[in-house]
This record gives structure tokens, C-alpha cells and sequence, in this order.
């Protein structure tokens, strides 16, 4: 069955251009060019994955971002940042906001569908990692996508899943910013080792009862992050 994509993009030119190479790909592509529009529009239509343009009309690409995250049904959508600002500040804000990755304008549209591809591919379950993880209260359940703390599930996007997922699989092991970068991204990426920041204070801020001394992903200074081995 082909894959649902909602563009959020004021740009008509750029709309045709995504619509078209997409839609060539075998997607199933739909479009909105009004930001206050877009969560109207992805209500209806249930999208796999939205490109999302930062500067818009009415709501911009941020706002919308953050409404989605907010939102149980739709805090663990692919998001995929569309933006003409290259500067590295805008690119973690976006992160930071729940957007899963970015591309910037002018952009090639074979790394497009490959970073969108990329997106749904880390949305599926974990190949053969079915196992059920329980590490102190937590519990990960990869073939359900799910993750409960004390009894009450925790919403995450398909990333930052990936990211917990692998972390808690290995407790006690340090893994340096690359290491998770090579892991949990792979080689589709546009993130740099900064943006594992912005993912951990993201997973650490739903998981965490104290993200400032956290109990679960610890950080191991000048080095990376670690699971803790007997977590609480």
C-alpha cells in the first residue's frame, strides 16, 4: 500500500516539484499552502509522513510541530523539516520542536526521497528486536512501538523510540555522539552529533521523573551517554 505524504509549503513551485518527483516514487502525496490549514488537513487525511516548510502562513512550521508532538495520535509521525535558513541554530530549534529531520533550500531531490524514505523506514518495528525491555519501572516494547513508565505510556516519536530502544539494550555500555549517529540514524542523515543532544533532553524530559539528574540516560562527560546498568 503506498505511503500517505502531507506538503506543508507556501512555495506553489516547490509544491509541484514535491508533488511530482514523490508521486513518481510511488507515493501518495497531498498538499496544503496554509499553515493554520495544515493540522485541519492532517486530521482528515491520516499522512505517514508531512514536509513541513518553517516559514508559512498563518501557523508556521514550528507551531505546527509542537501542536503535533502535544497530540497522542500524532507524537510519533515522521516530520521532515523544509526550510531555506542554513544556520545551525534554527536546525536544533526545529529538533527541539519534535521535527525528525531536515532539509535545507535549494535541496536535491534524490537526497529528499531518500531522507523520506529513511524516515518511514525507522518507523517500522525493529527487525528482529522483538524482545520486551524492562529496566526499572520502564518497560520497552519494540513490536508495539510502546513504552510505559510506572504503568503510564510515554508518547515518542519513531526516532527518539530508536534511540531509548538502543540505549536501554545495552546497559552500562558508553556510546560516544558518532556511535549513536552510525546506530540509531544510520547513513540516511542530515544530523550532526549536536543534534544527539537535543534528542537525549528530548527522551529525557518524557522518561525522566528529574531530566536535570536523570535516572535512565546518563552522561558521561566527554564521552556520550549510557543506560543506566540498575536504573532507580
Amino acid at each position: 500500500m503506498s505511503k500517505k505524504i502531507l506538503i506543508v509549503e507556501d512555495d506553489h513551485d516547490v509544491v509541484k516539484l514535491l508533488k511530482y518527483n514523490l508521486e513518481k516514487e510511488g507515493f501518495k502525496v497531498n498538499y496544503t499552502t496554509d499553515g493554520s490549514l495544515a493540522l485541519a488537513e492532517i486530521r482528515r487525511g491520516e499522512p505517514d509522513l508531512v514536509i513541513l516548510d518553517l516559514m508559512l502562513p498563518g501557523l508556521d512550521g514550528l507551531e505546527i510541530c509542537r501542536q503535533l508532538r502535544r497530540t497522542e495520535k500524532y507524537s510519533s509521525m515522521p516530520l521532515l523539516m523544509l526550510t531555506a535558513r542554513d544556520e545551525e541554530a534554527d536546525r536544533v530549534v526545529g529538533l527541539e520542536m519534535g521535527a525528525d529531520d531536515y532539509v535545507t533550500k535549494p535541496f536535491s531531490m534524490r537526497e529528499l526521497v531518500a531522507r523520506v524514505r529513511a524516515l518511514l523506514r525507522r518507523r517500522e518495528p525493529l527487525g528482529s528486536a522483538k524482545a520486551t525491555l524492562q529496566r526499572g519501572s520502564l518497560v520497552i516494547d519494540p513490536s508495539a512501538h510502546n513504552v510505559t513508565l510506572y504503568g503510564r505510556r510515554i508518547e515518542l516519536s519513531a526516532l527518539e523510540f530508536r534511540l531509548l530502544h538502543h540505549l536501554a539494550s545495552h546497559p552500562g555500555m558508553v556510546f560516544s555522539r558518532d556511535q549513536l549517529l552510525d546506530r540509531v540514524w544510520g547513513n540516511d542523515r542530515s544530523v550532526t552529533p549536536r543534534s544527539v543532544d537535543v534528542y537525549v533532553r528530548r527522551v529525557r524530559e518524557k522518561i525522566e521523573p528529574a531530566p536535570q539528574t536523570p535516572a535512565y540516560i546518563q552522561t558521561v562527560h566527554g564521552v556520550g551517554y549510557r543506560f543506566a546498568a540498575e536504573p532507580e
